[in-house]
């Protein structure tokens, strides 16, 4: 995943964990890597700042490696845009959109109408 990573950091659980909350993301919402990120207390040897720093892009790197059956397009960055993926922009918006997600001008999702709240750390 990251270089910033602890090395006894259990990179496995933390994914498991992201992509457990991904999966409550219901159709026609989104979330940003940040949110996964605040749902999910700082691993155990993670200072809060550095999990602050950190925290986004790891959930990034967990769903880089996202299982089948996990509603990967239904996370995008804090400016509620889609980030770059190699290729699977296109389809990410298009399955946004046909869950009723739309997009301005500037391809931003207006994260006041389609954000989801979620769950909170436990």
């Amino acid at each position: 995943m990251s270089q910033h990573f602890p090395s006894h950091f259990d990179q496995n659980n933390f994914r498991i964990r992201v992509w457990e909350i991904v999966r409550q993301i219901p159709s026609g919402h989104v979330a940003t890597y940040g949110q996964i990120a605040g749902m999910i207390p700082p691993p155990p040897g993670v200072s809060p700042q550095g999990y602050r720093a950190f925290g986004a892009r790891w959930v990034g790197a967990a769903m880089a490696a996202c299982p089948e059956g996990v509603p990967w397009h239904r996370v995008i960055n804090a400016q509620g845009k889609i980030s770059l993926r190699g290729g699977s922009e296109n389809l990410q918006k298009e399955l946004l959109e046909s869950e009723g997600v739309t997009f301005n001008e500037q391809n931003k999702i207006d994260l006041k109408k389609f954000s989801w709240v979620g769950t909170t750390k436990s």
